[in-house]
């Protein structure tokens, strides 16, 4: 994991701690560091246990499958029903726990002054010119409103346009990021929602 990709990572971390209505002149961006690492630790937390809930689940499916093949041939319809969905759980347990595994590594990348300062250095940038970067955001938006997002899909939008405008981020390096951020914190709607936002974002004529 490179160190702009944690650094992007705490940065939303940190941003997920201001309210949007809070001025950016009253936040402690220390103290948002802090709050971040101790939202990144239960985050972890809650994730090896969403994963360990998953594997329960699909451990109880295939039981459940496994004691209906014990009935006549009519059972193979529920049979087939309970290994899928047993399947699915597994998937999803898997999928969770691997995704878990990283965030350790962050927490122990986060000491790291270049990756502590280039958190903040990305939260201030989004702060101080968060209605700026609303209002174009808001404009290359179609039949939606950047508003009605979920909180995190609109910090994984101002950061990725940050990252472009402000830290000389290549364009399609920051959308592959932003993606990467909406698979570990948001759902499939974010980032399908988050990736054609983006593609627009950076086709529109550039800021005077």
């Amino acid at each position: 994991m490179q160190s702009r990709s944690v650094a992007r990572e705490l940065a939303l971390l940190m941003l997920g701690q201001v309210s949007d209505r809070q001025p950016s002149a009253d936040t402690s961006l220390d103290t948002l560091l802090q709050q971040a690492l101790v939202s990144l630790s239960q985050h972890v937390r809650e994730a090896l246990d969403q994963a360990a809930t998953e594997l329960q689940a699909a451990q109880q499916q295939l039981l459940d499958s496994e004691l209906q093949d014990q009935g006549a041939v009519g059972q193979l319809p529920r049979i087939r029903q309970h290994l899928q969905d047993g399947l699915e759980h597994a998937e999803n347990g898997l999928n969770r726990l691997s995704a878990s595994l990283e965030l350790p590594r962050l927490l122990m990348l986060s000491d790291q002054e270049e990756i502590r300062r280039g958190a903040i250095d990305r939260a201030r940038a989004v702060l101080t010119g968060r209605a700026d970067l609303d209002q174009r955001l808001d404009a290359v938006m179609e039949g939606w409103r950047l508003t009605r997002l979920p909180r995190i899909d609109r910090d994984i939008l101002r950061l990725a346009a940050v990252d472009i405008e402000q830290f000389n981020t290549p364009a399609p390096v920051a959308c592959n990021e932003a993606v990467e951020l909406a698979n570990r914190y948001s759902d499939e709607q974010g980032r399908r929602m988050i990736n054609g936002v983006l593609r627009r974002f950076t086709n529109a004529p550039a800021k005077s």
